[in-house]
């Protein structure tokens, strides 16, 4: 069980509601200051001043403990419940909102490519941790078990689709290689989820399948999600086709982000890839051949509101998280050691992909340099570790995988550009992602 801590009488008079306008006042102050003062990512910004602030935290306890100020947001924190509003909650505005401005026809191209990052790539990946982890863990003397190591391997080893969006969106990638990167991360994430839960359920003693049974419901649970997605996306663009009300076509998306989630959820599907699937087909059939030039603006403006607000929140929330870490000295060196496995293992990931397809598809130079850099791990990861039942194993994966999300977002993520620019070749006119959603909605029109 979680540690005992001090209640805080100010916490407890607090609504979910004032929770929530809590963090949205502070994710608005540290966007500003930002904005005004700083100048980094957003997202790297957010995430540095929300670690600022649990520091700070942890300070002014040190100094007067009697005002408990880690215990109320922890508190809070617990109120929010940070695994299940990503999982349940927010993960499905986020991925449609990044699934609509994928192009579907550099996707079919780079199918293979992205097909096989997403789902052999992961499992190898997550396989490669797990073998590193518990070399170097049994010699370091730290005691978890391959199958713990196997849970963690699976939770690090999709990239992050929200984080790597944030890290792309001011970065001019060729499209190729664009294309290459965002369509791994929004696949990769189902089949991490997926694979999450079926290495957990064996190092807890819950399942007993055999492998062949278990990748048969990998490969059903992608299928169906697939399925349901299209389904419904075709869905929509009917929908839309027999309308001209930019309202309501945009509450029939929002619909459709929610609403697909939460039936893939229900009939045992991956809810991530069925939002994915709805979304690529919405932005590129829906969208372009079944809304009017007017609804289009008001579409990606408001999709483009939505990830950038919840996008802030979620990593001043990320960098909040970290206090209910109470790191320890083996954890702390669990995490230095996960850093370097996962880059590892990463690496010879993709270096194998490359081979593998180098006689049939064409790849950017640098593309292997890119793909290991640019595989920045957040809120996912981190929703995943926070689910793991609580014991010795949790306190371990909670601190490799904050180590792992820290390295990756703060030092790959400022340095992504430099070395984008020293290992391929720009693209003069590449256009960050969601351009279409800056521009002002023009006069109406009839479809």
């Amino acid at each position: 069980a979680p540690p005992a801590r001090a209640p805080s009488p100010t916490e407890a008079k607090l609504s979910l509601f004032q929770v929530f306008a809590l963090l949205v006042v502070t994710t608005a102050g540290f966007s500003w200051l930002n904005q005004r003062f700083i100048r980094l990512p957003d997202h790297i910004a957010l995430l540095l001043m929300g670690l600022g602030a649990a520091v700070a935290l942890v300070l002014v306890e040190w100094m007067v403990p009697w005002l408990w100020p880690v215990a109320a947001v922890e508190a809070m924190l617990r109120r929010i419940d940070f695994e299940a509003t990503l999982m349940q909650g927010v993960l499905a505005f986020l991925l449609f909102a990044a699934a609509i401005t994928i192009d579907w026809h550099e996707l079919k191209r780079r199918s293979l490519a992205i097909a096989l990052l997403a789902t052999i790539g992961v499992a190898l990946s997550a396989v490669l941790v797990a073998g590193m982890l518990y070399a170097v863990a049994g010699a370091a003397g730290l005691p978890l078990s391959f199958a713990w190591c196997l849970v963690f391997g699976a939770l690090i080893a999709p990239t992050d689709p929200i984080a790597v969006s944030a890290a792309l969106e001011h970065v001019p990638l060729p499209d190729r290689l664009r294309v290459d990167v965002m369509g791994e991360s929004l696949f990769n994430d189902g089949v991490g989820v997926v694979l999450f839960g079926l290495a957990l359920s064996m190092a807890t003693g819950d399942g007993d399948t055999g492998i062949a049974v278990a990748a048969l419901d990998v490969l059903v649970e992608i299928a169906g999600a697939l399925a349901l997605g299209i389904a419904a996306g075709f869905a929509a663009t009917y929908a839309f086709r027999k309308i001209d009300d930019y309202s309501v076509e945009v509450l029939i998306s929002l619909a459709l982000a929610m609403g697909g989630y939460a039936l893939a959820d229900a009939i045992g599907v991956s809810g991530p890839i069925t939002v994915v699937a709805s979304g690529v087909l919405i932005g590129n059939l829906g969208a372009p051949r079944a809304m009017s030039e007017r609804t289009r603006a008001y579409f990606y403006g408001f999709w483009r509101l939505i990830d950038d607000l919840l996008n802030a929140s979620l990593f001043v929330l990320l960098g909040l998280e970290v206090l209910v870490l109470h790191l320890q000295p083996a954890p702390l060196l669990f995490g230095l050691i996960a850093v370097p496995v996962v880059l590892i293992a990463r690496s010879a990931t993709v270096a194998a992909t490359l081979a593998t397809l180098g006689g049939w598809l064409r790849f950017d130079r640098g593309a292997g340099v890119v793909l290991t850099w640019s595989a920045v791990r957040g809120a996912i990861s981190a929703a995943l570790a926070l689910s793991v039942p609580y014991g010795g194993e949790r306190e371990l994966i909670l601190a490799a995988t904050y180590a792992v999300i820290l390295f990756s977002s703060i030092v790959q993520g400022l340095t992504l550009e430099r070395v984008i620019r020293r290992t391929t070749v720009m693209s003069p006119n590449a256009e960050p992602p969601m351009a279409a959603a800056d521009a002002q909605p023009p006069p109406a029109e009839n479809k």
